[in-house]
């Protein structure tokens, strides 16, 4: 009993509850107290009769494995199921892992190199660190001064501090002359590129820009090549590429000059972004799924970007492609800088100029030469199978009209002839054509036409308009997912007139200025209707929209003239010789002071030509000496004006200057009917 009572006393558990205790003690034995205990602790009469037998206590606290689970089946067989939960647990960790991977490197957190393009990357980083140290106060200053200057100057200080970082950096790191990426690649260096560079960098102004030209020379504007070149005699400034608009105002055939543009291999190292130039180079070929293109030079860039406005060239008959060499060397396809200087050069030394062509740059080129022959003697000819100058876009009455005009300004026309031979003779291009004329001249311009480059669509598998020409585009200029097309090479889809594709400065304009935007996440469809214009010399000139073709049916409304409806009158108001820029600002609600009629005489002065469809639908208008009255233009275009009367119509481009006027010009065409 003293060791049951040492027992209570070391096992808590033997208090309150002596038959638990005993039952423990009965399975495991301790301090070497026997299963004998449980009777003798109890007293002297034994146990209760409703008490289980000792034996029978112990079989039912047994020890057994009841709890353990029994395998269903063979061992592989649960083997081989664990080890499919396994692996598919793993497959779903690597997608996993692959989706995390994918959204980061999109999200530019990580980035793949190979170990070439990873040597570039640190070289680059190593520079950029550099001139961020040895720039820093130079920053402070410039901002600190620009801050009061307009976006324009700021742009541009930007540009210098970004040149100045770049050179910085050079200096200190050996950078390849040819990047080998670039944020926005823009492949062409026209009009289309420079409206682009600029909406990217209004939206984005620390975008990086590289764009790759094929001529040696800073983007210019080409209007100018054909009309207020011809007009300067300062000798000197028509070398430095300086021409005079109509209100005698100077200026530049380049958008910006040469200082504006970043050196390209330190372009990836400007911390505020930059444009640079690779000028005479030419891009091959373009791989638009993994955003990479090459060049003739053998160097490949990738882009996150990219712009494709290759524009177009000038078309060549094929009587003068199979012409002798002297005939080829006497022979201009006048488009570019270059083409300009070859002719001016060559106009100086001849005596006689033949001008085969007679849509816009052929009669520009005609009435341009013609003025300058006046002075200096020079016999020019214009020859084309219409029947007038611009026959395929006027009305025949005035594109007679027009044709008139030409030959006062000293050209000798040859309408409705048609090439079809070229000999070089005594020092002479001799040009033959299918009606029996036979025209000798010193030099030969052909100005039949423009062919949009296509080739890096072909090399690089991407669509071709068969009927229009020019790389295949959505509305928003897209040809491939972050892949544009802007300008001439470009067949877009308008939402009013169907698929086109536009061969003028404005449309260049708006295309590059619009690709701009989208590729800086604008998502904007074309939906702006651009202008064309042309000027026959300082009076006479037209701008027009839509779809101006000779053949559709026309209907007109003109009036009397005055010293005001000139071109040189317009920039003389305006200050600007570029209309599509000029026509921007212009009004688009206007007051008619009185009713206008059509004109039956030849009096031409100024008016209003509606091209219709075969639904009776506005689908062109053509502006003829009116000046900024082309968001009227467009907004009749957008309407159609269709089954509507038109002389109704012409009073809101209020082409008369006075009542008086309208009721005069309203006797004048009774009395001749």
């Amino acid at each position: 009993m003293d060791k049951i009572c040492v027992l209570r006393k070391l096992v808590p558990s033997l208090r309150g509850n002596s038959v638990r205790a005993l039952q423990t003690l009965s399975r495991k034995p301790l301090f070497g107290l026997t299963t004998s205990l449980h009777a003798r602790c109890m007293g002297s009469h034994g146990p209760p009769a409703h008490w289980k037998p000792l034996n029978q206590i112990c079989l039912e606290n047994k020890n057994h494995m009841n709890c353990m689970p029994v395998p269903q089946g063979s061992w592989q067989e649960s083997y081989d199921k664990q080890q499919k939960k396994w692996n598919l647990m793993l497959a779903a960790g690597v997608v996993a892992f692959g989706i995390t991977y994918f959204i980061l490197y999109k999200s530019g957190c990580i980035m793949l190199f190979s170990y070439d393009d990873y040597q570039t990357f640190k070289t680059k980083v190593a520079g950029v660190e550099l001139q961020a140290k040895t720039v820093e106060k130079d920053e402070e200053s410039l901002q600190q001064e620009g801050t009061d200057q307009n976006q324009n100057n700021n742009s541009s200080d930007g540009l210098a501090e970004s040149v100045d970082e770049g050179d910085k950096a050079a200096e200190a790191v050996e950078l390849p002359e040819i990047p080998s990426h670039a944020q926005y690649l823009l492949v062409g260096a026209g009009t289309a590129a420079f409206g682009a560079f600029r909406a990217i960098k209004a939206r984005d102004p620390k975008a990086k820009i590289l764009i790759i030209g094929e001529e040696d020379s800073v983007p210019y504007m080409r209007p100018p090549l054909s009309k207020e070149l011809w007009f300067n005699e300062n000798k000197e400034e028509v070398e430095e590429l300086q021409f005079r608009q109509w209100n005698g105002k100077k200026r530049s055939v380049y958008y910006e000059p040469q200082e504006f543009f970043a050196d390209p291999k330190t372009l990836n190292t400007l911390k505020n972004g930059g444009i640079a130039l690779l000028s005479g180079k030419k891009v091959v070929k373009l791989d638009a799924g993994n955003k990479t293109v090459w060049l003739a030079s053998g160097e490949k860039i990738t882009y996150e970007k990219c712009l494709l406005a290759p524009g177009g060239k000038p078309r060549n008959l094929p009587v003068l492609a199979k012409a002798s060499d002297e005939v080829r060397e006497r022979t201009v396809l006048y488009r570019t800088i270059s083409d300009f200087k070859k002719l001016d050069s060559m106009v100086e030394k001849s005596d006689s100029v033949a001008i085969i062509g007679g849509g816009f740059l052929g009669s520009e080129l005609a009435c341009a030469l013609g003025r300058k022959a006046k002075k200096s003697g020079l016999k020019v000819y214009q020859l084309f199978p219409e029947n007038g100058n611009m026959g395929k876009v006027l009305p025949e009455y005035l594109s007679k009209w027009t044709t008139r005009k030409v030959e006062n300004e000293g050209v000798e026309v040859l309408s409705n002839n048609s090439v079809n031979k070229a000999d070089f003779v005594d020092g002479k291009v001799v040009l033959s054509t299918k009606e029996g004329k036979t025209v000798k001249v010193d030099c030969v311009v052909a100005a039949v036409g423009l062919e949009p480059n296509i080739e890096l669509a072909k090399s690089s598998n991407l669509e071709i308009d068969d009927s229009n020409g020019g790389f295949l585009v959505n509305a928003e200029l897209e040809a491939r997912r972050d892949l544009w097309v802007a300008g001439d090479a470009a067949c877009f889809y308008d939402v009013k007139l169907g698929r086109r594709r536009v061969e003028h400065h404005d449309h260049a304009v708006v295309s590059g200025r619009l690709a701009g935007e989208n590729m800086t996440g604008a998502a904007k469809p074309y939906w702006h209707q651009s202008m064309f214009w042309s000027d026959l010399g300082p009076d006479v000139g037209y701008e027009a929209i839509g779809i101006v073709d000779s053949s559709l049916r026309t209907v007109a409304v003109f009036a009397t003239a005055s010293e005001k409806d000139t071109p040189k009158a317009v920039v003389e108001e305006t200050g600007e010789g570029l209309r599509s820029e000029t026509e921007a600002s212009a009004s688009p609600v206007a007051n008619s002071k009185g009713k206008p009629s059509a004109l039956d005489s030849e009096d031409y002065g100024k008016g209003i030509v509606f091209y219709l469809n075969d639904k009776a639908s506005v689908v062109g208008i053509l502006l003829w000496n009116t000046f900024n009255k082309m968001p009227i233009a467009r907004q009749v275009l957008r309407d159609g004006a269709r089954n509507e009367d038109l002389y109704e119509v012409a009073k809101l481009f209020d082409i008369y200057d006075s009542l008086a006027d309208a009721v005069e010009d309203e006797k004048e065409a009774s009395s001749s009917s």
